[in-house]
């Protein structure tokens, strides 16, 4: 028998966040618990805390009889159990946490690292750093690219442009300079739009930022244009990625054809399960893949991956996560380790997060 059980947690940012797109002060974290046998294994998500009312309400009874090692059984009926309810959305989310802690109890009940069950292509990870938002003035954004690099040794970093809809190009074109001047030639610059631009625009911007040398140009259209994506890719230098909407498998095999890298995300693509069968699609049509945000989430399931390129390494979500989770990973030089110990190798600072819970 599984039990599972969820909570939330509202963390305020360490200081205002925007992209090109969305602003906000604060991310939740909701935490999913499964349970058996006197082992416990932990899984989460970032979305709204009424996710916790879809484990509680549509997702626990259906895996109460399932035992714990048949997390594809398990998988699947949650997976029914959401036909009505939606799988895109909240219920994604849902579906996702609750399948990565069913993964981590399994593993914590035979007493081995989450890895040994999913086997590995690579004992450590490689990492981008991610953050550069655009509510950033030039010398906090110079200090964390900086850190990053040169104090950290990551070759790889993203910064967040199209700022307020894409009507600041020209404070996105300074702010990519500013960031090739600070991260200097060796390391690899990206960058995100979040979908703020329109087709030609997306291409003018590279154009015209030809001298930062950007190598990774995020959701340059919206994700919803999967034409548009495409046209951009041929129009352009860097690689162009999305993803990490991605909510079932229809989406990333439909996506596919239109980019040069796929994002997923295993805390909305429906949690390891379905992450690995994502990474398969991938591969089907020759591209890799990417793990979106959620860094400590990715870590084992990354390091299974034949055709990963590399783990996106959160500000926002890694520093929740060093904050709530006991034995956090520190990338060095380009990569992060994967934990040892049983499950995920992490394991969850209630006392230290009851702060922050919701309800």
């Amino acid at each position: 028998m599984v039990a599972l059980s969820a909570s939330a947690y509202t963390i305020p940012t360490d200081a205002p966040e925007a992209d090109g797109t969305l602003a906000w002060s604060s991310t939740t974290l909701v935490l999913v618990e499964a349970s058996a046998d006197g082992h416990t294994g932990i899984g989460w998500t970032y979305g709204p805390a009424a996710t916790v009312r879809v484990v509680a309400d549509l997702l626990a009874d259906v895996v109460e009889n399932v035992d714990p090692d048949d997390v594809p059984g398990a998988w699947v009926a949650m997976q029914r159990r959401l036909r009505n309810a939606g799988r895109p959305g909240i219920g994604g989310l849902a579906l996702s946490a609750a399948d990565n802690a069913i993964w981590d109890l399994k593993a914590r009940r035979w007493g081995k690292p989450l890895t040994a069950l999913l086997g590995t292509v690579r004992t450590a990870v490689p990492v981008y750093g991610s953050g550069g938002f655009t509510t950033y003035d030039g010398k906090r954004q110079d200090a964390q690219l900086a850190g990053w690099v040169h104090e950290q040794g990551i070759p790889r970093v993203k910064i967040k442009i199209g700022e307020s809809g894409g009507t600041e190009v020209g404070r996105d074109l300074a702010r990519m300079a500013a960031a090739r001047m600070t991260i200097g030639e060796a390391a690899e610059l990206y960058v995100d739009a979040n979908g703020a631009y329109q087709r030609k625009q997306a291409i003018r911007v590279m154009q015209a930022a030809a001298e930062a040398d950007v190598r990774w140009f995020e959701e340059p259209v919206s994700s919803d244009d999967l034409a548009g994506l495409g046209v951009v890719r041929d129009a352009v230098r860097p690689d162009v990625a999305a993803g990490e909407y991605g909510y079932d498998l229809v989406y990333f095999e439909r996506m596919a054809p239109y980019v040069d890298c796929l994002q997923v995300d295993v805390t909305r693509c429906g949690g390891i399960t379905e992450f690995q069968r994502a990474a398969a699609v991938a591969a089907a049509h020759g591209l890799e893949v990417s793990g979106h945000c959620a860094p400590h989430q990715h870590l084992a399931v990354a390091a299974a991956t034949a055709n990963l390129r590399h783990l996106e390494w959160f500000h926002d979500h890694a520093r929740i996560e060093a904050m709530l989770f006991e034995g956090a990973a520190h990338p060095i030089g380009g990569t992060a380790p994967v934990g040892g110990g049983a499950g995920n190798g992490l394991s969850f600072r209630g006392t230290d997060a009851a702060q922050w819970r919701v309800g």
